[in-house]
């Protein structure tokens, strides 16, 4: 099995990078299921149903979030009921959301775990004790965890605590990619982050000169969502039988522009 993971999917250049590239990405890498991080694909923050349809509409088969889902208070309810868009695990257990979902690919079943991180961000629990419990709760073939934390120490770790009992433990948030994948001794293929789907012309997806503003002045500044330069930052990860990893290989590169032939 093929697991395509899209890292965090950024405003609507991201949302219309990725439809444009999905075609593609499907015919290179002949994935079984697509994953996106889609928590900050409504202007830059949080997610909303329309965000979220868009996603599936391009072929995306789960959506995992992060520390700005409930940026946008309208998209709870559909949290509660969206059974394949899920929130960090490790929040306030009566939040909207839920925090992994299972769904069949073929004769399989495979889990889709979202955590957060602890360091320097919020949540409510650990999340080295709560993947300890979802993995004894979980029925699923498979399982495929989205790290989202932004500290590179806890990534490693958490890669190296669930080695050998998942087949991937893959990092967002900061949306930059690293270079450090590859399949743990285990056999848990690991990256500390996936990198962003969005602009590159921008600082991790918002305006240059903006972010360069707030950088030089030290005052409130209002981000814009870059749209120039376009990538798509991805990880594939093969799944031998056993539900553990053979492979994973990185993705960069460039969403097909407007002047581009159809795919």
């Amino acid at each position: 099995m093929r697991v395509l993971f899209i890292g965090d999917v950024v405003g609507r250049p991201g949302r219309a990078g990725l439809a444009a590239a999905m075609p593609e990405l499907r015919d290179r890498h002949a994935p079984d299921l697509v994953i996106a991080n889609g928590e900050n694909t409504a202007g830059g923050l949080g997610i909303t149903q329309k965000t979220a349809r868009e996603l599936f509409d391009a072929g995306i088969d789960v959506i995992t979030t992060g520390n700005h889902v409930y940026r946008h208070r309208e998209v709870y309810e559909f949290l509660d009921r969206a059974e394949r868009v899920v929130r960090p695990a490790n929040y306030m257990t009566g939040n909207p959301g839920r925090g992994s979902t299972v769904v069949p690919v073929g004769d399989r079943r495979v889990a889709v775990i979202n955590l957060s991180g602890s360091v320097q961000l919020r949540a409510a629990r650990s999340p080295f004790p709560e993947v300890d419990a979802l993995l004894h709760r979980l029925e699923a073939d498979v399982v495929i965890v989205d790290f989202h934390a932004e500290v590179t120490s806890e990534k490693v770790a958490m890669g190296w605590h669930l080695d050998g009992r998942v087949a991937a433990c893959l990092g967002t948030h900061t949306h930059v990619p690293t270079a450090d994948a590859r399949v743990l001794p285990g056999g848990t293929a690991f990256i500390s982050d996936v990198g962003m789907t969005g602009s590159r012309a921008g600082v991790i997806g918002v305006r240059r000169e903006q972010a360069l503003e707030a950088f030089r002045t030290q005052m409130p500044v209002k981000f814009d969502t870059a749209d120039e330069d376009v990538w798509i930052n991805a990880v594939v990860v093969g799944v031998r039988d056993g539900g553990l990893a053979e492979s994973i290989e990185q993705v960069l590169v460039p969403a097909p522009s407007k002047s581009d032939k159809p795919l």
